[in-house]
């Protein structure tokens, strides 16, 4: 299955004195990753203003190369586990067009309801959502053209 890919451009802000991605920045881009994939599987408003949030409770990153500032990033997000109440999502980091990882980023939440932040059981739609609603679709927030 295709995963779902987003693109963003590296800000001038985003990178650090040795002009490259400072580290944490590719928390924030998982973050706007995620969202985005959200909303591409169609569930973004039960997140936003609906019943359900989530939690982040671990979060692996691995970097293998540099990003700098200007260059695309290619962002592929998809899910590698999904329990009971727990969900863990895989965010692979490539300059836009080139094949080699530059980061790869995995990500454990916990669905919680939005007003007590109790653990919730993820429901079958929200699960369906996050294996199959977004696979294959893109999201380009940096006018990248392959």
């Amino acid at each position: 299955m295709t995963p779902f890919r987003y693109y963003v451009r590296v800000r001038y802000a985003e990178c650090d004195a040795q002009k490259v991605v400072f580290n944490t920045r590719y928390a924030e881009y998982v973050d706007v990753g995620l969202n985005e994939f959200l909303r591409a599987a169609g569930v973004h408003a039960q997140f936003v203003t609906g019943p359900l949030d989530f939690q982040l409770v671990k979060q692996t990153v691995e970097w293998k190369a540099p990003a700098r500032f200007d260059q695309v990033l290619e962002l592929s997000i998809a899910p590698v586990h999904l329990g009971n109440t727990s969900f863990t999502f895989r965010t692979e980091f490539r300059l836009a067009g080139s094949e080699p990882l530059i980061a790869t980023v995995e990500t454990v939440y916990v669905l919680v309801d939005v007003k007590t932040l109790t653990k919730l059981a993820i429901p079958d739609p929200i699960r369906k959502a996050f294996s199959e609603g977004a696979a294959g679709r893109t999201v380009d927030h940096a006018g990248f053209t392959p």
